[in-house]
Protein backbone atom coordinates (compact mmCIF):
# COMPACT_ATOMS: atom_id res chain seq x y z
CA UNK A 1 0.00 0.00 0.00
CA UNK A 2 1.27 3.55 -1.02
CA UNK A 3 1.82 6.00 1.91
CA UNK A 4 -0.42 8.81 1.66
CA UNK A 5 0.95 11.94 0.35
CA UNK A 6 0.14 15.06 2.14
CA UNK A 7 -0.43 18.09 -0.30
CA UNK A 8 -1.13 21.72 0.76
CA UNK A 9 -4.93 20.67 -0.50
CA UNK A 10 -5.22 18.26 1.98
CA UNK A 11 -2.84 18.90 4.64
CA UNK A 12 -6.03 21.28 6.47
CA UNK A 13 -8.12 18.25 6.50
CA UNK A 14 -5.40 15.94 7.85
CA UNK A 15 -4.88 18.18 10.65
CA UNK A 16 -8.30 18.86 11.56
CA UNK A 17 -8.93 15.38 11.61
CA UNK A 18 -5.53 14.50 13.98
CA UNK A 19 -6.84 17.62 16.27
CA UNK A 20 -10.29 15.68 16.63
CA UNK A 21 -8.65 12.28 17.59
CA UNK A 22 -7.11 14.11 20.03
CA UNK A 23 -10.36 16.40 21.17
CA UNK A 24 -11.41 12.92 21.13
CA UNK A 25 -8.95 10.92 23.12
CA UNK A 26 -9.10 13.65 25.93
CA UNK A 27 -12.62 13.46 26.26
CA UNK A 28 -13.14 9.70 26.53
CA UNK A 29 -10.30 9.73 29.19
CA UNK A 30 -12.67 12.56 31.27
CA UNK A 31 -15.28 10.86 30.88
CA UNK A 32 -14.12 7.34 31.88
CA UNK A 33 -12.18 8.86 34.69
CA UNK A 34 -15.56 10.91 35.58
CA UNK A 35 -17.49 7.63 35.18
CA UNK A 36 -15.09 5.41 37.29
CA UNK A 37 -15.05 8.29 40.18
CA UNK A 38 -18.49 8.18 40.42
CA UNK A 39 -18.39 4.29 40.55
CA UNK A 40 -16.45 4.41 43.40
CA UNK A 41 -18.26 6.94 45.58
CA UNK A 42 -21.24 4.30 44.85
CA UNK A 43 -19.11 1.19 46.17
CA UNK A 44 -18.26 3.45 49.46
CA UNK A 45 -21.55 3.95 49.64
CA UNK A 46 -22.76 0.89 49.84
CA UNK A 47 -20.02 -0.25 51.68
CA UNK A 48 -21.35 2.57 54.83
CA UNK A 49 -24.77 0.79 54.57
CA UNK A 50 -23.35 -2.49 55.23
CA UNK A 51 -21.52 -0.96 58.21
CA UNK A 52 -24.26 1.02 59.66
CA UNK A 53 -26.86 -1.71 59.16
CA UNK A 54 -24.45 -3.79 61.23
CA UNK A 55 -23.44 -1.13 63.97
CA UNK A 56 -27.51 -0.80 64.37
CA UNK A 57 -27.64 -4.38 65.22
CA UNK A 58 -24.59 -4.55 67.49
CA UNK A 59 -26.15 -1.52 69.41
CA UNK A 60 -29.65 -3.28 69.86
CA UNK A 61 -27.65 -6.64 71.00
CA UNK A 62 -26.21 -4.79 73.74
CA UNK A 63 -29.71 -3.99 74.90
CA UNK A 64 -30.72 -7.31 74.74
CA UNK A 65 -27.75 -8.29 77.01
CA UNK A 66 -27.99 -5.16 79.69
CA UNK A 67 -25.14 -3.35 79.11
CA UNK A 68 -26.70 -0.26 77.10
CA UNK A 69 -25.20 2.55 78.36
CA UNK A 70 -25.81 4.56 75.49
CA UNK A 71 -22.65 7.34 76.76
CA UNK A 72 -20.36 4.91 77.06
CA UNK A 73 -21.02 3.30 73.36
CA UNK A 74 -20.92 6.73 71.56
CA UNK A 75 -17.77 7.40 73.80
CA UNK A 76 -15.91 4.51 72.16
CA UNK A 77 -17.21 5.30 69.15
CA UNK A 78 -15.80 8.22 68.84
CA UNK A 79 -12.50 6.88 70.07
CA UNK A 80 -12.13 4.50 68.12
CA UNK A 81 -13.26 6.47 65.30
CA UNK A 82 -10.17 8.82 66.04
CA UNK A 83 -7.96 5.62 65.94
CA UNK A 84 -9.06 4.96 62.35
CA UNK A 85 -8.65 8.06 60.99
CA UNK A 86 -4.67 8.58 63.38
CA UNK A 87 -3.72 5.03 61.56
CA UNK A 88 -5.32 5.58 58.17
CA UNK A 89 -5.15 9.23 57.53
CA UNK A 90 -2.18 10.27 58.92
CA UNK A 91 -1.28 12.85 56.53
CA UNK A 92 -4.05 14.21 55.27
CA UNK A 93 -5.75 14.74 59.16
CA UNK A 94 -5.71 18.13 60.21
CA UNK A 95 -6.24 18.24 63.48
CA UNK A 96 -5.39 22.27 64.53
CA UNK A 97 -8.62 22.82 61.84
CA UNK A 98 -10.87 21.33 64.11
CA UNK A 99 -10.63 24.36 66.53
CA UNK A 100 -10.51 26.67 63.98
CA UNK A 101 -13.16 26.44 61.99
CA UNK A 102 -16.79 27.18 62.64
CA UNK A 103 -18.46 24.88 60.44
CA UNK A 104 -16.33 22.11 61.79
CA UNK A 105 -17.23 22.51 65.24
CA UNK A 106 -20.73 22.85 64.33
CA UNK A 107 -20.95 19.79 62.24
CA UNK A 108 -18.62 17.93 65.15
CA UNK A 109 -21.38 18.98 68.12
CA UNK A 110 -24.80 18.45 66.33
CA UNK A 111 -23.19 14.95 64.93
CA UNK A 112 -22.09 14.09 68.52
CA UNK A 113 -25.58 14.63 69.66
CA UNK A 114 -27.48 12.78 66.71
CA UNK A 115 -24.83 9.67 67.63
CA UNK A 116 -26.00 9.46 71.10
CA UNK A 117 -30.03 10.48 70.30
CA UNK A 118 -30.50 8.11 67.93
CA UNK A 119 -28.36 5.50 69.86
CA UNK A 120 -30.99 5.72 72.55
CA UNK A 121 -34.02 5.21 70.49
CA UNK A 122 -32.47 2.08 68.77
CA UNK A 123 -32.91 0.74 72.63
CA UNK A 124 -36.22 2.39 73.54
CA UNK A 125 -38.20 2.02 70.06
CA UNK A 126 -36.75 -1.27 68.58
CA UNK A 127 -34.07 -0.93 65.59
CA UNK A 128 -36.14 -1.06 62.95
CA UNK A 129 -38.67 1.48 64.20
CA UNK A 130 -35.94 3.96 65.65
CA UNK A 131 -34.17 3.67 62.00
CA UNK A 132 -36.82 3.81 59.65
CA UNK A 133 -38.47 7.45 61.54
CA UNK A 134 -34.38 8.21 61.38
CA UNK A 135 -34.13 7.73 57.49
CA UNK A 136 -36.83 10.77 56.94
CA UNK A 137 -33.12 12.56 56.84
CA UNK A 138 -33.20 12.05 53.33
CA UNK A 139 -35.83 14.33 52.65
CA UNK A 140 -35.15 17.06 55.16
CA UNK A 141 -31.77 16.88 53.78
CA UNK A 142 -32.98 17.14 50.44
CA UNK A 143 -34.88 20.37 51.08
CA UNK A 144 -31.93 21.87 53.51
CA UNK A 145 -29.74 21.12 50.53
CA UNK A 146 -32.09 23.41 48.46
CA UNK A 147 -31.45 26.45 50.47
CA UNK A 148 -27.88 25.95 51.68
CA UNK A 149 -26.66 24.56 48.89
CA UNK A 150 -28.44 25.27 45.81
CA UNK A 151 -29.10 22.02 45.15
CA UNK A 152 -32.19 21.68 42.60
CA UNK A 153 -35.34 21.41 44.63
CA UNK A 154 -37.31 19.23 42.72
CA UNK A 155 -41.33 18.95 43.12
CA UNK A 156 -41.03 15.25 43.66
CA UNK A 157 -39.14 16.16 47.10
CA UNK A 158 -42.62 17.45 48.46
CA UNK A 159 -44.42 14.86 47.20
CA UNK A 160 -41.80 12.05 48.94
CA UNK A 161 -41.73 14.51 51.81
CA UNK A 162 -45.53 14.17 51.83
CA UNK A 163 -45.74 10.31 52.09
CA UNK A 164 -42.75 9.97 54.20
CA UNK A 165 -44.52 12.77 56.92
CA UNK A 166 -47.58 10.51 56.66
CA UNK A 167 -45.55 7.55 57.21
CA UNK A 168 -43.97 8.81 60.71
CA UNK A 169 -48.04 9.44 61.67
CA UNK A 170 -48.50 5.95 60.95
CA UNK A 171 -45.51 4.72 62.45
CA UNK A 172 -45.65 6.55 65.75
CA UNK A 173 -49.42 6.58 66.33
CA UNK A 174 -50.55 10.04 65.48
CA UNK A 175 -53.64 9.07 63.85
CA UNK A 176 -54.39 6.41 66.44
CA UNK A 177 -56.89 6.95 68.90
CA UNK A 178 -55.66 4.68 71.97
CA UNK A 179 -52.23 5.09 71.51
CA UNK A 180 -50.25 8.18 71.37
CA UNK A 181 -46.47 8.93 70.29
CA UNK A 182 -44.11 8.75 72.58
CA UNK A 183 -40.98 11.12 73.95
CA UNK A 184 -38.71 8.73 71.81
CA UNK A 185 -40.87 8.58 69.01
CA UNK A 186 -40.03 12.78 68.83
CA UNK A 187 -36.71 12.16 69.95
CA UNK A 188 -36.08 10.05 66.36
CA UNK A 189 -37.57 12.40 64.47
CA UNK A 190 -35.24 14.93 66.17
CA UNK A 191 -31.97 12.80 65.34
CA UNK A 192 -33.45 12.69 61.75
CA UNK A 193 -33.54 16.82 61.39
CA UNK A 194 -29.90 16.50 62.65
CA UNK A 195 -28.95 13.88 60.61
CA UNK A 196 -29.95 15.94 58.03
CA UNK A 197 -28.32 19.46 58.41
CA UNK A 198 -24.75 17.02 59.01
CA UNK A 199 -25.11 15.50 55.79
CA UNK A 200 -25.63 19.05 53.91
CA UNK A 201 -22.75 20.49 56.48
CA UNK A 202 -20.48 17.47 55.03
CA UNK A 203 -20.94 18.65 51.46
CA UNK A 204 -20.51 22.43 52.55
CA UNK A 205 -17.12 20.89 54.36
CA UNK A 206 -15.61 19.07 51.11
CA UNK A 207 -14.71 22.13 49.93
CA UNK A 208 -12.15 22.97 52.20
CA UNK A 209 -11.72 19.98 54.15
CA UNK A 210 -10.40 16.30 53.97
CA UNK A 211 -13.19 13.61 54.54
CA UNK A 212 -10.86 12.68 57.99
CA UNK A 213 -10.70 15.57 59.34
CA UNK A 214 -14.98 16.19 58.61
CA UNK A 215 -15.32 12.68 60.73
CA UNK A 216 -12.95 13.62 63.33
CA UNK A 217 -14.62 16.50 64.18
CA UNK A 218 -17.69 14.17 65.11
CA UNK A 219 -15.32 12.44 67.29
CA UNK A 220 -13.73 15.30 68.75
CA UNK A 221 -16.83 17.37 69.87
CA UNK A 222 -18.77 13.78 70.39
CA UNK A 223 -16.41 12.52 73.05
CA UNK A 224 -16.32 15.95 74.53
CA UNK A 225 -20.33 15.82 74.70
CA UNK A 226 -19.94 12.54 76.12
CA UNK A 227 -17.28 12.34 78.00
CA UNK A 228 -18.33 13.10 81.73
CA UNK A 229 -21.55 11.42 81.39
CA UNK A 230 -19.78 8.23 80.59
CA UNK A 231 -17.79 8.39 83.75
CA UNK A 232 -20.69 9.43 85.51
CA UNK A 233 -22.89 6.33 85.10
CA UNK A 234 -20.34 3.41 84.24
CA UNK A 235 -21.05 0.48 85.38
CA UNK A 236 -18.82 -3.08 84.80
CA UNK A 237 -19.98 -4.80 81.84
CA UNK A 238 -19.59 -8.58 80.86
CA UNK A 239 -16.22 -9.15 78.25
CA UNK A 240 -18.71 -9.97 75.29
CA UNK A 241 -20.50 -6.63 76.05
CA UNK A 242 -17.18 -4.90 75.43
CA UNK A 243 -16.90 -7.44 72.31
CA UNK A 244 -19.69 -6.35 70.64
CA UNK A 245 -18.98 -2.44 71.83
CA UNK A 246 -15.83 -2.81 69.87
CA UNK A 247 -17.99 -4.19 67.03
CA UNK A 248 -19.97 -1.54 66.82
CA UNK A 249 -17.27 1.10 66.97
CA UNK A 250 -15.56 -0.11 64.29
CA UNK A 251 -18.90 -0.60 62.27
CA UNK A 252 -19.71 2.91 62.67
CA UNK A 253 -15.91 4.29 62.27
CA UNK A 254 -15.68 2.47 58.36
CA UNK A 255 -19.44 3.54 57.77
CA UNK A 256 -18.79 7.12 58.70
CA UNK A 257 -15.60 7.84 56.98
CA UNK A 258 -16.98 5.89 54.02
CA UNK A 259 -19.70 8.09 53.89
CA UNK A 260 -18.45 10.96 54.43
CA UNK A 261 -15.43 10.08 51.69
CA UNK A 262 -18.78 9.26 49.08
CA UNK A 263 -20.74 12.57 49.73
CA UNK A 264 -17.37 14.23 48.11
CA UNK A 265 -18.39 12.62 44.71
CA UNK A 266 -22.50 12.62 45.11
CA UNK A 267 -24.64 14.91 45.48
CA UNK A 268 -27.22 14.42 48.65
CA UNK A 269 -30.24 12.62 47.34
CA UNK A 270 -28.18 10.28 45.02
CA UNK A 271 -25.77 9.81 48.02
CA UNK A 272 -28.68 8.86 50.17
CA UNK A 273 -30.16 6.53 47.83
CA UNK A 274 -28.30 3.83 48.51
CA UNK A 275 -28.78 4.14 52.40
CA UNK A 276 -32.49 2.92 51.77
CA UNK A 277 -31.04 -0.29 52.03
CA UNK A 278 -30.03 0.09 56.02
CA UNK A 279 -33.89 0.37 57.16
CA UNK A 280 -34.67 -2.67 55.52
CA UNK A 281 -31.48 -4.16 56.79
CA UNK A 282 -32.02 -3.16 59.81
CA UNK A 283 -35.49 -3.99 60.44
CA UNK A 284 -34.97 -7.75 58.43
CA UNK A 285 -31.96 -8.44 61.35
CA UNK A 286 -34.48 -7.13 64.14
CA UNK A 287 -37.37 -9.50 63.11
CA UNK A 288 -34.45 -12.29 62.51
CA UNK A 289 -32.39 -11.69 65.91
CA UNK A 290 -34.27 -9.60 68.47
CA UNK A 291 -38.03 -10.80 67.42
CA UNK A 292 -39.15 -7.37 66.51
CA UNK A 293 -42.40 -6.97 64.73
CA UNK A 294 -44.80 -4.38 63.26
CA UNK A 295 -48.29 -4.24 62.93
CA UNK A 296 -50.48 -3.72 60.32
CA UNK A 297 -50.68 0.34 60.52
CA UNK A 298 -46.49 0.66 61.16
CA UNK A 299 -45.61 -1.61 58.22
CA UNK A 300 -47.79 1.05 56.13
CA UNK A 301 -45.90 3.58 57.61
CA UNK A 302 -42.75 2.03 57.56
CA UNK A 303 -43.35 1.48 53.25
CA UNK A 304 -44.24 5.31 52.99
CA UNK A 305 -40.88 6.29 54.59
CA UNK A 306 -39.33 4.40 52.10
CA UNK A 307 -41.42 4.77 49.37
CA UNK A 308 -41.26 8.71 49.68
CA UNK A 309 -37.35 8.90 50.64
CA UNK A 310 -36.76 6.72 47.76
CA UNK A 311 -38.77 8.59 45.90
CA UNK A 312 -36.69 12.10 46.45
CA UNK A 313 -33.57 10.27 46.26
CA UNK A 314 -34.40 9.02 42.61
CA UNK A 315 -34.41 12.90 41.71
CA UNK A 316 -30.98 14.23 40.68
CA UNK A 317 -30.39 17.35 42.10
CA UNK A 318 -27.60 19.99 40.35
CA UNK A 319 -24.41 19.09 41.88
CA UNK A 320 -22.07 21.51 43.70
CA UNK A 321 -18.82 22.30 41.84
CA UNK A 322 -15.47 22.99 43.31
CA UNK A 323 -15.10 20.35 45.90
CA UNK A 324 -11.52 18.72 47.03
CA UNK A 325 -10.36 16.34 49.01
Amino acid sequence: MRPQQYTRRNFRQYSLTRLDRAEFRRGFHAAMTAHLTHRHALLLMLTSTVCFTANVLFVRALGEMHAANMWLVSSARFIVGLVIVATVYRQEFQPAHLFRSRKLIERGLLGGTGVYVYYLCVVKLGAGRATFIGNTYVIWGALMAAGMLREKLHPTVLIGGVAALAGIGFLTNVFSTTTHPGMYDGLAVVAALISAYVVVTIRQLHASEHSSTIFAAQCVYGLILCAVPTVVTFQPIPFAGWAVILLASITAGVGQLAMTRAFRDLNVAEGSLLQMLVPLGIAAGGAAFFHEHFAVHEMVGAALILGGTAFTALTKPTPVSGAVD
